[in-house]
């Protein structure tokens, strides 16, 4: 029996980057779409283009380099925004463009209350469904793969929905996206919405049905797959399920759950190469800084790790009697490489290659200095190493302030104080100070010494790997003028790690001051 295929929509690099704390420029963004390719997927949501300068470099940086799947890039129902999405699409061999707009009451009462689009609630729809129509029809001028999101579908009048989805598909809408925006539905009505669809949309025979879940119930994978039993052919989530608020759909455990349980989804098949799945879990992780947590499903690091005595026994004797899933089709090895000082060029570039990082001769040479440095502390060298490294060193934006020097003094009795010397350009500058710790101390000198001042909002401190030697990875997210900046930093020294993460934010925020002023001049 022929088994029709689940397209596999990807949009890490655009919903996914939406959660909290995160962000990725253009060079990282790109190196998770090489991954994706390794991955299968179908389609690239790369970015939203008008949403800012570096987005916007972001998707054009990976339309004229990828090759494989479909690029997408996001818009809103406005001209302009399409028209910046196109420009930034130009060199992609298979573009796409991403439109739509709120559908439901609660949507249209938002963001249209402004009597130029109606005064009623009938009248407000009827605008809607004109720029909708209108957008499709200006895109399909030039692309003729047109995605339409019909946001918060979900809790929209079901008469308005079916005539705003007919409307665009003759217009040349291709994709219909039925958005769970605030994941809201249940499985079973989320179900029975994709099947009320295809049975109340006259025209929808000639699109494909996709589903776009969010996780703020937990539900975000059962309704997509919910979805996909009634007939939905595209499924959009991230890797790791990470996006905005409790995030998307873990696009890894929708397609093992379709891939395990054949038995249900007989009829459906996907394209992924779930052997890559683990690779790139890890990936995203690193560059986000989110970190897997340890139960997460079909990646998380227990599992496929057995403890209890019962199960322990059952396993030995019986792999799938706990085991559904083979660790090997997720690409997780029994074994772990690992490298040491004596590792040479080749070998390091091997491995990096096998996690999915490609590198210049200058960026390998940059890496294995660092490597051979960190590798003399810790005498064996980990993948989580080498990830750390390459954020540290290769995805880190323009160093304006470069941490020189920090010496932090403290101990029970003790105010603890920090001295740093941070270099700007050709000027060095050195600051002193005391805080309610070692970590404090050295921020507080850090700010006098750079003569900024963002908020502070959160600080993490976690090692990467195991170990006494185990290189520490501190994470803090800072605020300025209501934009968060994110900075990462690394050592076998946590109070240097720390210092080195909030000198990367610093950087991070004068980096996108920099690029804001560029945009308004």
């Amino acid at each position: 029996m022929s088994k029709e295929t689940v397209q596999i929509f990807d949009t890490t690099l655009r919903d996914g980057e939406q959660a909290a704390g995160t962000r990725l420029g253009a060079r990282e963004k790109l190196e998770i779409a090489r991954q994706l390719v390794r991955l299968n997927v179908d389609i690239i949501e790369a970015g939203f283009p008008a949403s800012s300068p570096e987005d916007f470099e972001a998707v054009r940086l990976i339309s004229e380099q990828i090759e494989g799947p479909v690029i997408c890039g996001l818009t809103r129902a406005r001209i302009e925004d399409i028209e910046t999405a196109r420009k930034a699409l130009a060199k992609a061999r298979r573009p796409r463009i991403h439109t739509g707009i709120g559908v439901s009451e609660i949507h249209i009462a938002g963001k249209f209350a402004d009597d130029k689009y109606g005064k009623t609630i009938g009248e407000k729809q009827a605008t809607i469904l004109k720029m909708a129509v209108e957008a499709v029809r200006h895109t399909a001028q030039y692309i003729k793969d047109i995605e339409f999101y019909a946001e918060d579908s979900g809790r929209a009048d079901r008469a308005f929905l079916y005539e705003i989805l007919e409307a665009v598909v003759d217009a040349g809408a291709t994709v219909l996206n039925i958005p769970d925006t605030t994941g809201y539905a249940m499985p079973e009505q989320y179900g029975a919405l994709i099947a009320d669809i295809r049975a109340n949309v006259p025209n929808v025979k000639k699109a494909i049905i996709s589903v776009h879940c969010h996780n703020d119930l937990g539900l975000a994978v059962a309704n997509s797959l919910a979805g996909v039993s009634n007939g939905a052919r595209q499924v959009e989530g991230t890797i790791n399920g990470v996006g905005e608020r409790a995030g998307n759909a873990a696009i890894e455990e929708v397609v093992m759950a379709m891939h395990t349980r054949r038995d249900f989804f007989e009829d459906v098949e996907t394209n992924i190469n779930t052997r890559e799945f683990y690779r790139s879990s890890h990936m995203v992780a690193d560059m986000l800084g989110m970190p897997v947590p340890a139960n997460k499903a079909v990646v998380g690091h227990n599992a496929f790790a057995h403890s209890s005595g019962i199960h322990v026994d059952g396993f030995l004797k019986k792999r799938e009697t706990y085991e559904i899933m083979r660790p090997e089709d997720i690409g997780l090895a029994e074994s772990r490489v690992v490298l040491t000082a004596r590792t040479g060029r080749h070998g390091l570039r091997h491995r990096l290659e096998e996690m999915g990082y490609t590198l210049s001769e200058q960026e390998l040479e940059k890496t294995y200095e660092r490597f051979l440095a960190v590798a003399d502390k810790k005498h064996e060298m980990f993948d989580e190493d080498l990830a750390a490294i390459i954020s540290d060193e290769i995805h880190a934006i323009e160093q304006v302030h470069i941490l020189e020097y920090l010496h932090v003094a403290c101990g029970t009795g003790t105010l603890p104080t920090a001295s740093v010397k941070i270099k700007t350009k050709d000027e060095i500058k050195q600051a002193a100070a005391c805080g309610d710790g070692p970590v404090d101390a050295a921020y507080e000198a850090i700010r006098e010494a750079t003569g900024l001042s963002p908020k502070l909002e959160n600080y993490s401190i976690r090692a990467v790997t195991g170990g006494k030697e185990a290189l520490g990875e501190a994470t803090v997210r800072i605020t300025e003028d209501g934009r968060t900046f994110t900075g990462r930093g690394i050592s076998t020294d946590i109070i240097e790690a720390s210092a080195k993460a909030y000198v990367d934010a610093i950087n991070r925020m004068v980096a996108a001051q920099h690029v804001s002023s560029e945009a308004k001049g």
